[in-house]
C-alpha cells in the first residue's frame, strides 16, 4: 500500500453477510477494501473464508450487502464482474492445451481485455504461452492466473489459497508481486492460513473464526492489540493463542455444564 495521505476509492463494502447450512453458520462478516490495499482474510480451515469468497462473487446466495466500487453486486454483477479477477491457487484446466489457445478463449470474455497487458505481464512473471499449463510449475500456474485477471484491467483481485502448495522461495517471489501490483493500485482480497505471508504483504487483516468475524483493522492494530492480550508478537502467533483460547473456553464451558448436572441426572443421562 502506497504512502498516499489522499481519501482511496473504496473498492469493495461487504455488509453483515449471512449464510445459513445444517451444520454451519455465517454471520456478521463486514468489512471494506481499498484501492492499493492488500487486505488477508485468516482463520483456520473450516472458518468461513472460502464461503464468504463464495459469498461475495454471488457463487452461493447469501444475505447481507455486497458492493464494488460502489455498485450493488446483485444489481451490476456482471460489469463489476468485468472489472475484479479471481484465482483459487495454481491455474489447473486444459492442461495440455497450449496457453496461448486458452487465452484466445478468455479474452472474448472480458470487454476491456488488453493484448498489451497481457503480453507486459506475461513477460513480467517469465512466463511462456507457448507451453502448456501442464509444464509449468505451481508457482508459474498461479502467476498464470494473475496474468489472465490483470489482462483485463481487474482492479480487485480475489485470491483464495493462492501461495497454498509453493515453495518457499515462490511464495516470496509471489508476495513481491502481490506488493508491486498493490503500489500499481489493484487492491486484493488474499485468503489464506499461511498467516506468515501476511506478514510480508498485508495492510489489513480481518479475522473470521467459526463463522463470526472476530477482526476487521490494519494490520497494526491487530498486532497490537494481540500483543496486549499476551496472546503473541506475530500474526502466526496470535492467531494460534486466539483459537487455543475460544477452544480451551468451549471446553471450560462443557466442563461447568457438567458440574451444575445434578447427580441423578447425570446418572440419566448415561443410562
Amino acid at each position: 500500500m502506497t504512502g498516499e495521505t489522499s481519501v482511496r476509492e473504496t473498492i469493495l463494502e461487504v455488509r453483515d453477510l449471512h449464510k445459513d447450512y445444517p451444520s454451519f453458520t455465517l454471520d456478521g462478516i463486514s468489512f471494506d477494501i481499498r484501492e492499493g490495499e492488500i487486505m488477508g482474510l485468516i482463520g483456520r480451515n473450516g472458518a468461513g473464508k472460502t464461503t464468504t469468497i463464495k459469498a461475495i462473487l454471488n457463487l452461493i446466495h447469501a444475505t447481507g450487502s455486497v458492493c464494488y466500487f460502489g455498485l450493488d453486486l446483485h444489481e451490476h454483477e456482471t460489469a463489476i464482474k468485468q472489472r475484479i479477477g479471481y484465482a483459487a491457487g495454481a491455474i489447473d484446466w486444459y492442461r495440455k492445451r497450449r496457453i496461448r489457445d486458452l487465452v484466445a478463449i478468455t479474452r472474448r470474455f472480458y470487454d476491456a481485455w488488453d493484448d498489451a497487458a497481457y503480453a507486459r505481464y506475461m513477460r513480467l512473471f517469465e512466463l511462456d504461452d507457448a507451453k502448456t499449463p501442464a509444464e509449468l510449475s505451481q508457482g508459474m500456474k498461479v502467476k498464470l492466473n494473475l496474468a489472465l485477471a490483470l489482462s483485463h484491467g481487474a482492479r480487485l483481485l480475489i485470491l483464495d489459497e493462492p501461495t497454498s502448495g509453493i515453495d518457499p522461495v515462490s511464495r516470496d517471489e509471489m508476495l513481491e508481486i502481490f506488493r508491486f501490483l498493490a503500489g500499481e493500485g489493484a487492491a486484493i482480497l488474499y485468503s489464506t492460513h499461511i498467516t506468515s505471508d501476511l506478514e510480508k504483504c498485508a495492510d489489513s487483516i480481518t479475522y473470521i473464526r467459526e463463522g463470526r468475524q472476530v477482526f476487521s483493522g490494519t494490520k497494526e492494530a491487530f498486532l497490537t492489540h494481540g500483543a496486549a492480550k499476551g496472546l503473541g508478537e506475530t500474526l502466526e502467533d496470535i492467531r494460534i493463542a486466539a483459537e487455543r483460547q475460544a477452544r480451551h473456553g468451549r471446553f471450560d464451558q462443557r466442563v461447568a455444564s457438567e458440574a451444575d448436572v445434578p447427580a441423578e441426572g447425570k446418572e440419566a443421562r448415561n443410562a
